[in-house]
This record gives structure tokens, C-alpha cells and sequence, in this order.
């Protein structure tokens, strides 16, 4: 929980990792490649105080993961999003069971979303009931630029990705969280287009698809999907650095988002260990449009950052929050149960 001038904040990173870059995990170039410009968005966006040497990037294990999240960031719940990338890493990227172990150890505070590979066809299929039944999945991440022998990524709507949509409905699985944001080399950046979006949204009601990078270099585009689909969200890792390096470019994306697809669907997440939590949090918490953009963009409130830190992300993983975090209900509303996140959006007027 943060807490600044009388305000309170429950705070759900809706996007964190544990990962092994390694050397020694590493299969290839690529695998270098990977980490490098990893670190390299780490450098160049974060304050020059919380910058971390290289070799303590590529692996910083679960005592410090613990540190930066719970002791030092004020996360009251984190949600891992599961990189794997087998074909740059001999262990993946993401580190599974060491994930699932600091689940287990902080009871209430964690939630591990998988990964799956349409690529993997049927036998991927029987893996994602496995991986769903023993990990208790309430969501998934979906990287569709990732590598497959040959293939250099894959669309939402394609055939095969369909079958695992409509197998994550029956698996009660609603959450399909997909990295279509700025490319990471060396991946390919039209893999990571967001136009599949806008299909499978329509298709799948029962599915709720956050964002992840809200598109980023193609917030417009996402923007006008979202808006129009009341089940998309969108999910702030890599947009939210830009608070301290370019404020205005925040001040626009922020502001595009609130305009667009209002304060129940966007969600905060600190990408960690690309950046840490606390620094965000402050940062976010203090921060407001610029004077010269209000004209624009409205100024951002307390209710609106206090959802978009925690109380969203909480309504869609059904996160216990304590009552004095939660917003008080409208006036009229007493006895109705009002979840953040439950707004039905406005379509843009024709």
C-alpha cells in the first residue's frame, strides 16, 4: 500500500518477472540479444539512482524480487506475465518453477500467469490443460513475435490460436494478456501489430484481452480498437518510464488512454526487473497533465490513479482489497455491489 497527502493506494503490478538472462542459460546470439536490449531499456529509462550493473540484471533471484516488490515498492499483489522464449534460452527466460515457489510463499500476494505456443498445435493444447490445472491459471501471456523454428511469430486469429482461445474459455481462463508493444530484438516489430486484437475480441466475449504496452509505438491504432471493444484493456509496462525521461510523451499517452478507453480498463504494471515498482508508484502518484495540455487532456484525479494502480487489476483477478482501499460507491449505489474495471465504455459517436 502507498500512501501520500491523506490518499491511500492498493497497488497491483499487473506485470513482473523473474528471469534468467544469463550466459549460461543463453542457447544463441539471440539469447544475448535479448537481454541486451532488455538492459538497455532499463538504462536509458530509469533515474540514475536505480539503475543496476549488467550481471546483477541478467539474474537477481527471489530475495531481491521479494525486496523490490513487497518491502520496498509497496505492492500489495503482483501478477507474473511468463516469457519463455525456448528457442533463446535453454531454461526459458522466465523462470517457472521459481515463480510457482514464491507463489507458494507469499500466499494472497502473487498470481502466475503461463504461457502458451499455438505453434505447439495439439500436444501445446494437452500442455495448457496440464499447465492450467497445476498452476491454477487465471491467465495466460502471449508473446506473438516469439520464435518457433522457422515461424518468426504468429497472429491472435490465426486457426491454431483460435483453438487455444476457445480452450482457455473452457478452462475458465479469462484473461489473455498479449505483449503488443515496442519490438525487443530480435524480434520482429510487425509481429507485435495489434489489428489480431481487434478480431479475436470480437469473437470472444467470454475472454478479457489487456494490452500489454498499450500498443506502443501504436497507441492510436490501439486506442480505436479498445474504445470500440468493451472486453480490451490496456496494460502501462514500457509506457510508464517515459514519466521521467519524456513527461510530456507521458502526459499525451496517459491522457489519449483516459480519453479513449476511460480509467476502468488501464492497468499499472512496473515490467520489473525492467524497472522497479517504487520509483513508478511515487512518480505516477505525483504526476499531472501539464497546464498548457488541460485544454486537451483533463486533469488526472486521485480516484482515477488509485484504479488504475491497483483497483482495476484487482476487479479482474478477483483480489481480496481491504475496505478502506476501496473507493466508496456512488451516491444511490449502497447495497450494489460496483467493482472497478465494471464500466462499460462509451463507443466513439458516429
Amino acid at each position: 500500500m502507498y500512501e501520500k497527502n491523506g490518499e491511500k493506494y492498493f497497488i497491483v503490478d499487473g506485470h513482473v518477472h523473474i528471469w534468467d538472462g544469463r550466459e549460461s542459460n543463453q542457447k544463441n546470439v539471440h539469447g544475448k540479444q535479448f537481454i541486451d536490449c532488455f538492459y538497455d531499456y532499463h538504462k536509458n529509462l530509469s533515474p540514475e539512482e536505480v539503475v543496476w550493473d549488467y550481471d546483477t540484471y541478467t539474474y537477481y533471484g527471489s530475495e531481491r524480487f521479494e525486496r523490490d516488490l513487497f518491502v520496498d515498492g509497496y505492492v500489495d499483489h503482483a501478477i507474473f506475465q511468463a516469457t519463455l522464449l525456448s528457442d533463446f534460452y535453454h531454461n526459458g527466460f522466465g523462470q517457472t518453477d521459481e515463480a510457482l515457489a514464491l507463489v507458494a510463499k507469499n500466499p494472497g500476494k502473487l498470481t502466475y500467469n503461463h504461457a502458451y505456443d499455438p505453434r505447439h498445435e495439439e500436444a501445446g493444447l494437452e500442455q495448457l490443460r496440464r499447465d492450467a490445472d497445476r498452476m491454477n491459471l487465471q491467465g495466460v501471456k502471449l508473446y506473438t513475435a516469439e520464435w518457433h523454428g522457422d515461424s518468426r511469430g504468429y497472429k491472435l486469429d490465426d486457426p491454431w490460436s483460435r483453438r487455444y482461445l476457445e480452450e482457455c474459455i473452457t478452462l475458465g481462463i479469462k484473461n489473455i494478456h498479449v505483449h503488443k508493444g515496442p519490438t525487443i530484438r530480435p524480434l520482429d516489430r510487425d509481429a507485435f501489430d495489434v489489428s489480431d486484437v481487434d478480431k479475436v475480441a470480437t469473437d470472444y466475449l467470454d475472454l478479457r484481452f489487456v494490452v500489454e504496452h498499450v500498443g506502443l509505438p501504436r497507441l492510436e491504432d490501439f486506442c480505436w480498437i479498445a474504445t470500440q471493444e468493451s472486453n480490451v484493456y490496456g496494460g502501462l509496462a514500457v509506457a510508464l518510464p517515459f514519466i521521467h525521461t519524456r513527461p510530456r510523451y507521458f502526459a499525451q499517452i496517459i491522457g489519449e488512454l483516459l480519453y479513449w478507453i476511460g480509467e476502468d480498463k488501464i492497468l499499472f504494471g512496473s515490467d520489473y526487473a525492467l524497472w522497479t515498482p517504487k520509483w513508478l508508484i511515487e512518480k505516477f502518484v505525483d504526476f499531472q497533465i501539464p497546464e498548457d495540455m488541460q485544454s486537451e487532456y483533463a486533469p488526472i484525479t486521485v480516484e482515477q490513479k488509485q484504479k488504475i494502480l491497483g483497483l482495476n487489476a484487482a476487479a479482474l483477478y478477483d483480489i481480496d482489497v481491504p475496505a478502506d482501499l476501496q473507493l466508496a460507491e456512488p451516491a444511490g449505489q449502497e447495497g450494489v455491489e460496483a467493482a472497478a474495471g465494471a464500466r462499460e465504455p462509451e463507443s466513439v459517436p458516429s
